[in-house]
């Protein structure tokens, strides 16, 4: 019941920090894009592949509201990311359902004991 209980809490505060908190992250600069402008390699930047994707930039296309759009990008980054993530530790554990590992020392050759 506990495992529960703490799962409920990761997503309410995954989808708080993703839908809310993430509105106020500062919008200067990391410390990668400033040494790129300071050394003029900035000057050479394109437009990535995705840029025009329903997700790019940090947004989603349509919403005119900046706040809503980033935090709506937040939610849905979160909600894939765990549909991801849980799709794969569901098939890890289906795949997983084999015998129970030997007993250490237990190995070929070694005879049981029947004290």
């Amino acid at each position: 019941m506990r495992t529960k209980y703490f799962f409920a809490g990761f997503l309410i505060v995954s989808l708080v920090l993703a839908g809310i908190v993430s509105h106020y992250a500062s919008s200067s600069p990391d410390g990668l894009e400033k040494v790129a402008a300071d050394k003029g390699i900035a000057a050479q930047e394109e437009e990535h592949a995705l840029a025009g994707s329903p997700l790019g930039d940090y947004g989603v296309e349509g919403v005119d509201d900046g706040r809503l759009s980033g935090g709506l990008a937040g939610l849905i980054g979160v909600g894939l990311t765990l549909a991801a993530g849980g799709g794969l530790f569901w098939a890890i554990r289906r795949r997983g359902g084999g015998e129970p590992a030997a007993e250490p020392g237990a190995g070929a050759g070694t005879a049981a004991r029947t004290d």
